[in-house]
């Protein structure tokens, strides 16, 4: 049990991780050609797949994209899941 205790946790500060990432990535579209710098490639490359799922959704509302928040939450109720399957698991 301890080893799903441990894969959990590893997994949770993955998903922390890469809200971070996906909350830079945000913000970088305040700053003009921040998109296009090396930084802002990669993060691209890593965020934008995942972004994508939920840029098909209808969450723009007067020239604010809501699909970074969107994710995030999606992220956070699928952490919330798999924590509350661990817990039935072990309890």
């Amino acid at each position: 049990m301890s080893l799903l205790i441990t894969l959990f946790n590893v997994l949770s500060r993955l998903v922390y991780f890469y809200t971070i990432l996906l909350v830079v990535y945000a913000l970088m579209s305040w700053f003009p050609g921040a998109y296009q710098s090396k930084l802002g490639q990669m993060l691209g490359k890593i965020c934008e797949p995942f972004l994508d799922l939920f840029r098909r959704l209808p969450l723009q509302f007067g020239g604010i994209d809501f699909s970074v928040m969107a994710a995030i939450i999606a992220l956070n109720i699928a952490l919330e899941v798999l924590q509350k399957i661990l817990i039935s698991l072990i309890y």
